[in-house]
């Protein structure tokens, strides 16, 4: 393996290590509250730290994930080669906000590396509402489009495309939420990993300045307890993602990965009741309206 390629990787490890650190750092000055942490280690090499908040002043559950671990590839992913091993590094987080006026949201950022000299990035973060504001939207995919502008004027569209088609429920007909950006298997030539790294960093440091005023603007706002229900009722349909669709989800469960970190992401509540229907022209009608026909939101700019 080259030293441009270790370079890469460990100033890889190190950006994403960081960004566990920043994110966790506003969140709790955001909230009032500490992330519990926990150092674990992986069988077969390598580890990471899992910081979890619960039952904070805003966020019911918040998780903020960050690992680099390496060893042999899995079975499934070896095409034929038996003596591939592979290096992985991400920073993963998950927020549940106790208030239904108030989105949850998921972001993740990480990189694949095999000792056959394959390597790739991948990624993103969308925003899952349970009240549709149509600023917050305009204001969410906005700063990730500048993100993603900055390096390509043809990221933006391909990877909200990409988000929406990814974060589908098929057996709902409808998106998990109003989307963002997702990619997936972003390498090629060293220098085209170089130049997607710095991509990537971009798109993470892009993750607070668009959440966190939406966290502001709505922390405050009063709600009642048929909005709370809806806000568990819409859980549920996350739930149902993460756990039939998400590729993540079910690779770390088929590979006997650790479970505390692979369901982090599920919320302390959920709700599912038998054939539940928003009210015609409701608020929460007009949310699953955008929910099953996605719109081109940074384009109202």
């Amino acid at each position: 393996m080259t030293e441009i390629t270790e370079s890469l990787r460990t100033r890889v490890e190190h950006f994403f290590r960081k960004l566990q650190d920043e994110i966790t750092a506003t969140l709790e000055v955001l909230d009032g509250s500490k992330f519990f942490q926990e150092t674990w280690e992986r069988p077969g090499g390598g580890g990471g730290r899992s910081r979890i908040l619960t039952e904070g002043s805003i966020f019911e559950k918040a998780g903020v994930n960050f690992s680099a671990v390496h060893g042999a590839v899995p079975d499934g992913m070896k095409n034929g080669a038996d003596d591939l091993t592979f290096f992985a590094t991400g920073t993963s987080l998950v927020l549940h906000p106790r208030s239904p006026k108030i989105p949850t949201v998921h972001a993740n950022f990480r990189y694949f590396e095999q000792s056959n000299g394959d390597a790739w990035f991948g990624g993103g973060m969308d925003l899952t509402p349970y009240y549709l504001d149509e600023e917050d939207a305009i204001h969410f995919h906005s700063l990730l489009k500048t993100a993603c502008d900055k390096h390509d004027g043809n990221y933006y569209p391909r990877f909200k495309k990409w988000c929406d088609e990814y974060f589908y429920i098929k057996h709902r007909g409808e998106s998990r939420g109003i989307g963002g950006i997702f990619f997936d298997y972003l390498g090629g030539t060293l220098r085209e990993r170089e130049e997607t790294f710095a991509f990537v960093q971009d798109a993470a440091h892009a993750f607070l300045p668009a959440y966190v005023p939406i966290v502001e603007k709505h922390r405050a706002e009063a709600f009642s307890e048929e909005e709370k229900r809806w806000q568990l009722l819409r859980r549920g349909r996350y739930v149902e993602f993460n756990l039939v669709y998400d590729r993540g989800t079910r690779f770390g469960l088929e590979t006997n990965g650790r479970i505390e970190s692979i369901l982090m992401s599920l919320p302390t509540m959920a709700r599912w009741e038998y054939d539940a229907q928003p009210a015609l022209g409701s608020p929460e009608e007009r949310l699953v309206n955008v929910l099953k026909f996605p719109r081109e939101w940074a384009l109202k700019l």
